[in-house]
């Protein structure tokens, strides 16, 4: 797949000398632009390099928690949340939860309710506390990968 990293970066630059950050709270689905990014790293589409995020915690105006949404489903379940938006199964993806600025976002998409942020929260807790920093996830099939060093 080509990643035009060098449209990215361009596109990079123009958001992030723009002046006023948008209004926006957590439990909200905003586009946003992600980028083109490494490897496995999520990505954005079409000529802003977007994709929806929900915005899990806001730590100032500039700033929040985000979880990129995808429609796809993975077969790596325990690294997904799943929940409806405006009758559409829509999945966030925990293993790709990070800190965006909100010079990023783009345009408000809808917004979950408390109900089903709070079993988000509790997935992503669940999420955590059930990978082990040292071995990695605890993946369903078994198959933990030991980089450098095992554990005793």
């Amino acid at each position: 797949m080509f990643k035009d990293f060098f449209k990215w970066h361009t596109l990079k630059a123009k958001i992030d000398k723009s002046p006023q950050p948008v209004l926006f709270r957590a439990q909200e689905i905003w586009w946003c632009s992600v980028g083109a990014n490494v490897g496995v790293e999520t990505n954005g589409k079409n000529a802003l390099f977007e994709r929806p995020v929900l915005i899990f915690r806001k730590f100032n105006k500039d700033m929040f928690w985000g979880l990129p949404l995808t429609t796809q489903v993975k077969e790596l379940k325990s690294f997904h949340f799943t929940f409806s938006l405006h009758q559409k199964s829509q999945i966030a993806v925990l293993s790709q939860m990070r800190v965006y600025s909100s010079k990023r976002l783009i345009r408000r998409l809808g917004k979950v309710s408390d109900e089903q942020l709070v079993s988000l929260n509790k997935a992503i807790v669940r999420f955590i506390t059930e990978t082990d920093p040292l071995r990695g996830p605890r993946v369903p099939n078994g198959n933990n990968r030991h980089h450098l060093t095992r554990r005793k």
